[in-house]
């Protein structure tokens, strides 16, 4: 088949976690665009979801740190994060679907380098969105990350590639799939600046993804991200792969900063080219 539907969300822990401590005018539309963005995605009626994200060293480490990595099991395990603390609750048996993986990684090794793993558990990184994007665990999840978090990083272009890379493998599947990112955008976590959101870098960013700009969204380097996005601005990755995955135009449904979220609250969807 193909990709049926593709967005991209914010995934902060605050989300869930201190989601009381946030202006609820602004938390409220935040919520409603995530249920917007729900009803969209069942509307769709995808077979699997992958889910492109940043994982928080709950799985690799600097001991060994795949560029790319896919998950391959039938089943999934998260959040690892304390639930009292993240407010959800653990799932040992999120549904996957390993032949299916298998099949998706077997294509995209045709083009782009990818490590897999046949056990991987979630953090905040998957589990907030899936917290509100498929609350029933009812959709077979196909976790997929991309390194954001210990240099050397994948150079853009390449976040590319493996864009381009992932389609061409959902294109050769029957199933229908549906793909969302997951990430930043700028956001300092874990530091003295936690809070702190560049809005008008945001803003640029999600002009260029909007309109699909390979080279305006490649053009970025490491040290201009880290200086105006913060460290979890490298989490762009995940915004720019889902772009070339897609390759149509984007639509910005909600950006808002939420400091108690430490993030600039982002829901967008992009049409399939």
């Amino acid at each position: 088949m193909s990709v049926v539907f593709a967005g991209v969300t914010s995934h902060g822990p605050g989300i869930t976690a201190r989601h009381e401590t946030a202006d609820p005018v602004k938390r409220d539309a935040f919520f409603a665009a995530l249920t917007k963005m729900r009803e969209q995605l069942e509307a769709a009626k995808p077979d699997a979801l992958v889910v492109v994200a940043a994982e928080h060293f709950a799985n690799f480490f600097m001991n060994n740190m795949p560029a790319y990595a896919i998950g391959m099991a039938d089943h999934y395990e998260g959040p690892i994060e304390d639930e009292k603390w993240l407010r959800i609750q653990r799932n040992s048996r999120i549904p996957g679907d390993a032949d299916l993986s298998r099949r998706i990684i077997t294509q995209v090794m045709q083009d782009v380098d990818v490590a897999f793993a046949e056990e991987w558990k979630f953090d905040h990184g998957i589990s907030v969105p899936l917290h509100f994007l498929t609350p029933r665990y009812d959709l077979k999840i196909i976790p997929a990350n991309i390194n954001c978090q210990g240099p050397p990083l994948t150079p853009l272009h390449r976040t590319w590639a493996f864009g381009q890379a992932l389609r061409k493998a959902c294109d050769a599947v029957p199933e229908r799939i549906a793909v969302i990112a997951t990430g930043g955008i700028s956001h300092w976590p874990a530091t003295p600046d936690s809070g702190k959101i560049n809005e008008a870098w945001d803003r640029e960013l999600l002009d260029s993804w909007s309109r699909n700009d390979r080279a305006a969204l490649t053009r970025y380097t490491d040290a201009e991200t880290y200086r105006d996005g913060g460290q979890g601005g490298f989490e762009i990755r995940t915004f720019i792969a889902l772009a070339a995955c897609a390759g149509g135009k984007g639509d910005v449904q909600f950006y808002t900063p939420i400091p108690q979220f430490a993030v600039g609250c982002t829901v967008g969807v992009m049409d399939i080219r």
